[in-house]
């Protein structure tokens, strides 16, 4: 899920529907706010992911494998990007919002538990806020790096939430520091089912370990605009009865918090997303 994401923080918006047994995936892409989510998530990084594409590369002909695709912009850009004579697989462990009829196959698929799709063969691997909810994140990206070709690029996108864990940068108010109590609530939740809130500034050394060469990293802090509104305001209803469970909040909280978004008084902001590409040794 996509790339199958705090309260509105990336790596709690994972595109990525991957679950682990015994955790489970807070963010499912089958409930009725995912579709929500990966509209506004494409809006805030789909401009950086491909701008990263572009500079790897990327051409009509390509061989790409989307892991964790969630949402269907990448999968669609990528295929539009390789033409008829490339070639693009999206898969997921719940692939409902991919659109097989778009120009890509969609497949069903675990990345930690399933062997890579066409070992080898691929000029592109790309997954965005998948890994920090992935239990054993070694072994799904050695399952990327095995997919493929000598000479192909992986890009792996996380969040990095502990290097900016506020929803609201600057605390001028109640509500600002609710937004902030909001947030740490989520990332609570997180982490609880396994998240690792520190995943994305291990990226360069995870890709030069997992074997690849020509390893560089950027990063990406969206700040403010309606994006960001609309993708806090999915993500806490959609954890709102685990919020309330495991009493980190209470319905009057969570009420004035989706009140302030829909008026406009929040600048809310996201962690960092740390962008980290590497090629497998020719």
């Amino acid at each position: 899920m996509s790339s199958s994401q705090s309260a509105a923080d990336p790596e709690h918006e994972s595109d990525a529907a991957e679950s682990s047994p015994g955790h489970g995936y807070l963010l499912d892409n089958a409930r009725m706010e995912a579709g929500e989510r990966f509209t506004w998530l494409a809006q805030l990084f789909d401009g950086v992911t491909l701008g990263h594409l572009d500079r790897l590369g990327m051409k009509a002909g390509w061989r790409c494998w989307e892991v964790g695709a969630g949402g269907p912009s990448i999968p669609e850009a990528l295929a539009k990007a390789v033409g008829p004579t490339g070639y693009v697989l999206a898969t997921d462990i719940n692939p409902t919002w991919l659109d097989p009829d778009s120009g890509y196959e969609v497949r069903r698929h675990d990345i930690v538990a399933d062997p890579p799709p066409q070992p080898g063969t691929f000029d592109l691997v790309h997954a965005r806020l998948l890994l920090v909810h992935v239990p054993d994140r070694a072994r799904a990206l050695a399952t990327m790096v095995a997919a493929l070709r000598p000479g192909g690029w992986l890009l792996i996108e996380d969040a990095d939430t502990e290097l900016q864990p506020l929803a609201c940068l600057d605390e001028v108010g109640p509500a600002q520091r609710r937004a902030n109590r909001l947030r740490r609530a989520v990332r609570e939740l997180m982490t609880r089912r396994g998240a690792d809130m520190r995943y994305g500034r291990t990226l360069p050394h995870a890709l030069r370990t997992a074997g690849l060469v020509d390893v560089t990293a950027s990063g990406s802090f969206p700040v403010g605009g309606l994006a960001c509104d609309r993708l806090e305001s999915a993500t806490v209803r959609m954890v709102r009865t685990e919020l309330l469970a495991a009493g980190l909040a209470d319905d009057a909280q969570v009420d004035d918090h989706l009140a302030a978004i829909e008026a406009g008084e929040l600048d809310l902001t996201l962690a960092p997303l740390i962008s980290a590409w590497g090629r497998r040794p020719a």
